[in-house]
């Protein structure tokens, strides 16, 4: 475990941003929705193991990462950590998770992360793009901006991602495994966590631009999520589109699973 010191301030962002999405753009328009559930009558503040993240001391809500570009994004999130905060932000398609860890590899030299989603995001470009959203994962590793990556949920893997996944060391759980293999994951050093909607089974969470069935289930992830006992860096909720969710069904979730980082990020320290 790392002996480091973690602040204690943490900080709830958006980033509105979808122009490296793939299939279809509405992740951009996902931070309001999410944060409009969020703050909502029709729960309350409260998470599941009792505690009240939104009203607590050392949390703030502070609003739109400015960016004048999408590199931009690294440098506004550098401020933040830079003012001694934790984040935790809303996109935004997945690759925001490019800059955000590019800002984290500066303050944080020794951690982990955990990526919950449908996809290996390891393409070397896709259609063309290096930036894609399909491609964050690749670019992180290449750049070392992390000390383990593990992959929970996968069920899409191509012979390149596969290629890509064995020469960057990344560990894989895939749903076809999840049951074996999601009771020996530990974590022994500081954590990221990177939640794309989409790995939740589109049943639970329809408003994802990539339906993949044969995903996690709500409960899977809050397990995951509970067992989870070392410090959190940072993290981010990716990938959800209200373009796809008329009812708002996966915007519920996505502000419930929101309360419940939070509280790791302000409990686990």
């Amino acid at each position: 475990m790392s002996s480091m010191n973690f602040p204690e301030l943490v900080s709830l962002g958006s980033v509105a941003f979808d122009a490296h999405s793939s299939f279809m753009t509405g992740p951009a328009l996902a931070p309001s929705r999410i944060l409009e559930c969020l703050y909502s009558d029709s729960s309350n503040y409260w998470t599941e193991r009792g505690f009240n993240p939104l009203e607590d001391k050392c949390f703030s809500n502070d609003g739109p990462l400015s960016y004048s570009d999408y590199l931009g994004i690294q440098k506004v999130a550098q401020q933040r950590i830079q003012q001694g905060k934790r984040l935790l932000t809303l996109g935004g398609d997945h690759s925001i998770s490019y800059p955000l860890m590019r800002a984290h590899r500066e303050f944080y030299p020794d951690f982990a992360i955990l990526q919950i989603d449908a996809h290996g995001d390891l393409y070397d470009n896709f259609m063309g793009n290096p930036h894609s959203h399909a491609c964050p994962f690749a670019r992180i590793m290449e750049e070392g901006l992390c000390d383990r990556l593990v992959q929970v949920g996968i069920r899409t893997l191509n012979p390149h991602q596969r290629q890509q996944a064995d020469k960057f060391g990344v560990e894989q759980i895939e749903m076809r495994h999840f049951s074996k293999k999601i009771r020996d994951l530990h974590f022994n050093r500081p954590l990221y966590i990177s939640l794309d909607m989409d790995g939740i089974d589109p049943a639970f969470a329809p408003g994802v631009s990539h339906h993949e069935p044969g995903g996690l289930n709500v409960r899977e992830v809050l397990d995951l999520l509970h067992s989870l006992d070392v410090p959190i860096v940072g993290a981010d909720i990716v990938e959800y589109n209200p373009h796809r969710d008329p009812v708002g069904i996966t915007a519920a979730l996505a502000a419930k699973l929101t309360k419940e980082i939070l509280e790791l990020m302000l409990e686990n320290s």
